[in-house]
Order: structure tokens, then C-alpha cells, then sequence
């Protein structure tokens, strides 16, 4: 088994560049960052007649992901050094995306925002979730959008000053949201929006590109920030989300990879 391990802004991926297909197991063990690679997600190529490519993204508790912002930008820079071409699609199991690949940052059409409740999904007759979070701010709504995968957006005056890693736990597996979602807090400045992320499947992670285009549509949406692009601003560094009228959106920012990893025989028999 051959990996690359890559990361967009810290967040984590290994590329099954060469091996057999993965397990839940597999994944678990190589993500595992004690006694295995150590990373925040596993994108394994697949076949397809749906788009140029085919990928299905694992995150580290050996669930698939519907859709990743970072993880797809880092599949398209691993294609792209293989040989493909600048732009192409890829189909992730759930939908289609299309990737430009350039020197310094990648471009992801992520396709069409929501924030209707059956396709997010939320159970909820309203995209605002009342949702009661420990203090001090004991009642914070929640807003709930589908970029491909379920998030929620609070908004906050300081995202540092509020525990925001406890209500990712708590939000992550509240009942209102089916398939569990992924958790951003975030706070509009004057020339980006900060955010802190509690990644589904993952947990505290320092970017996410999903989030931040979920965190865009929300602020948008919202009237906090005028339709168009917006820097996002995690703790790995900044990503930029364009959003147009209809929802549609398209995430860019950059990819660093690491290198190319060969698993022992001997370790992977013992797993």
C-alpha cells in the first residue's frame, strides 16, 4: 500500500495512491495518528461513469463523508500531478464536482447550497433550529445548510469566548440532525469571517472546506455579507468562498503535499 499525505490549511488527507480497497477498520487504524499515519480523512479512488474520476472520501471513524471541500481540492492536486488535465469532474458518491487545478490554489464547484430542512437533512419546518447549549449562551439558533454534506452555523460576537468545542460534540449527534453534522461558530469581521470547526466524524480540526462555504451561505443568507467571494478565516489559515444569488458555490485555496508513504506488510497484516 502506497499513500500521500496531503493537507489544505493542517486538514489532514491520505490519497490511496496503490493498494487494496480499504475497510472501516483500515481506515481507522491508518488515521489514527499513535500507531498509525495520522490523518483527518482517507480518500480512496473509485471507479466511475458518473464524472472524469471517482473518489470516496473516509473521514477517521470510518464513516464516508457525502462531500469534502479540502479533501476533493487535495484528490484534484494528486490527479493533476499524475498526469489529468487542469479542470476536470469528480464524482464523490453523491454528487458531482469540477476541479481547476493551478500552480498555487485549487478551485472546487462545490454545486448548489441549501438550507431546505429534508435536504440538509434537519428535522426541523424551519432552516433556524432553536437548539438549548450550555452556557453562556444557553440558547444560540442554529443555523442548518447542505452543501452535499449537513452543517450548522452559530453565530457569534467572539468565537474564541464561547465552548465551542463542547457544542460541536453536543450538536454533532443532537437528534435534529439525522445523518449528524458537521459544527461551525463563526464571527463576521471586516474583511473575513472567523470560524472554529467541529468536523463530523473528525472533531476539532484546524479548516474545513465544506464549513466554509456552509459558514458563507449562512452569512450571506443572512444579510451579514453581500453576495460574492468572502475569505473564511479557520485557525489553519484562509480559504475564499464565492457564493452567488442562487446558492451556488465555489471554494478555493491552497494544498501541500507532504509526500509518499509505504505501509509495511507486517503492519498491515496485523490489522
Amino acid at each position: 500500500m502506497k499513500l500521500i499525505r496531503a493537507h489544505g490549511l493542517g486538514n489532514v488527507y491520505l490519497v490511496l495512491a496503490c493498494g487494496s480497497p480499504l475497510t472501516v477498520s483500515l481506515v481507522q487504524a491508518l488515521c489514527d495518528s499513535a500507531t498509525g499515519v495520522g490523518a483527518d480523512g482517507v480518500l480512496e479512488p473509485v471507479e466511475t461513469t458518473d464524472a472524469d474520476f471517482g473518489v470516496r472520501i473516509w473521514n477517521p471513524d470510518g464513516s464516508v463523508a457525502e462531500k469534502s471541500g479540502n479533501g476533493l481540492r487535495i484528490f484534484a492536486r494528486w490527479l493533476n500531478d499524475g498526469g489529468a488535465p487542469a479542470r476536470f469532474s469528480v464524482w464523490t458518491g453523491f454528487d458531482r464536482v469540477f476541479c481547476d487545478v493551478s500552480d498555487h490554489d485549487i478551485r472546487v464547484e462545490m454545486g448548489t447550497a441549501t438550507v431546505e430542512p429534508s435536504r440538509v437533512p434537519v428535522v426541523s419546518t424551519s432552516p433556524v433550529l432553536g437548539v438549548r447549549l450550555a452556557a453562556p449562551a444557553p440558547d444560540v439558533p442554529v443555523v442548518a445548510v447542505g452543501i452535499g454534506n449537513p452543517h450548522c452555523v452559530l453565530f457569534v460576537d467572539d468565537v474564541d469566548a464561547v465552548p465551542w468545542r463542547e457544542w460541536g460534540a453536543v450538536l454533532e449527534t443532537h437528534p435534529a440532525f439525522p445523518n449528524r453534522t458537521n459544527v461551525q461558530v463563526a464571527s463576521v469581521q471586516d474583511d473575513h469571517i472567523a470560524i472554529r470547526i467541529w468536523e463530523r466524524g473528525a472533531g476539532v480540526t484546524p479548516a474545513s472546506g465544506s464549513s466554509a462555504c456552509a459558514v458563507a451561505v449562512a452569512a450571506m443568507l443572512a444579510g451579514r455579507v453581500a453576495f460574492g467571494e468572502v475569505c473564511v478565516r479557520a485557525t489553519g489559515g484562509d480559504l475564499f468562498v464565492t457564493v452567488s444569488e442562487t446558492l451556488s458555490v465555489m471554494l478555493r485555496g491552497p494544498v501541500e503535499v507532504v509526500g509518499e508513504i509505504s505501509i509495511d506488510e507486517r503492519w498491515m497484516l496485523s490489522r
